[in-house]
């Protein structure tokens, strides 16, 4: 199947609960967590509601990325206090909300699988006040980051074109697919040179899927490199916001823009 064949499968619409969007990468290091944040503020920038809730249990940091200094935050939720609703911070400079995570706290990063499908309810039940809810979870494959995966229809595997970014992108989408064949699953290519690198990074990586799973995970985006993230991360500034015109924006925007279509065509 060519790049331009799979991406057509983009189009299909998406489920109910494809408001809920997670955001996974089986490696780390890939820029998971900044797209998840540029993804929200895109989706805030076009006119939705959107959540972004730190799945990063243990090593959560989009507070830190957003200078964001919460008094609530997943612990709260985790210890039965309140919902992950109620637990929502306003980051009022890209007009979306924010579930902040508890960094280096090992008893997130090791909650049993009964509180793991309690915050997936949860987070059900948020997606009905928001057009958008998107999940920024860990790297790897561990049984957290599987268990946040279950309750969206719709999964963008984050992958870039170094070799252990596409073996870990495969196993995450291996083993996702074994626990929930219904996923919908696509690829987002991030740090491409180009779009033409960026085609054949997934390439790589949907021959991979269809040879050994029997699966076509299509192209859902690519996300060229761009200096001027570092730049807007040490700033603890979204992009969109200290480089509004940056061609990498422009990408995110674009893939925001495809989601809210697919959306749109229910």
């Amino acid at each position: 199947m060519s790049v331009a064949e799979s991406s057509t499968h983009f189009a299909r619409r998406l489920a109910p609960k494809a408001c809920l969007l997670a955001i996974a990468s089986g490696k780390g290091g890939v820029g998971k967590t900044w797209l998840s944040i540029t993804l929200a503020h895109a989706f805030a920038r076009a006119g939705q509601r959107a959540l972004l809730f730190d799945g990063d249990l243990g090593l959560a940091n989009v507070d830190i990325q957003l200078g964001l200094m919460p008094t609530l935050d997943l612990a709260e939720v985790v210890a039965g206090r309140m919902t992950v609703g109620q637990a929502a911070t306003p980051f009022d400079a890209g007009g979306f909300d924010v579930v902040a995570g508890r960094s280096g706290s090992a008893s997130l990063a090791s909650l049993e699988p009964k509180l793991l499908r309690l915050l997936g309810r949860q987070l059900v039940e948020a997606a009905t006040s928001y057009h958008w809810v998107i999940m920024d979870l860990g790297a790897g494959v561990e049984s957290t980051v599987r268990h946040l995966t279950g309750p969206a229809t719709t999964c963008l595997v984050l992958c870039t074109d170094e070799p252990t970014s596409l073996t870990d992108a495969y196993a995450f989408i291996k083993l996702s697919s074994r626990d929930n064949p219904e996923l919908d699953a696509r690829i987002v290519v991030n740090q491409a040179h180009s779009r033409r690198e960026g085609e054949r990074t997934y390439r790589t990586l949907l021959k991979a899927c269809e040879s050994f799973l029997k699966i076509s995970p299509p192209l859902a985006g690519i996300v060229r490199r761009d200096d001027h993230i570092r730049d807007s991360i040490r700033h603890q500034t979204p992009l969109l916001i200290r480089y509004p015109n940056a061609a990498t924006g422009a990408d995110v925007e674009a893939l925001a823009a495809d989601l809210m279509a697919a959306v749109g065509e229910m």
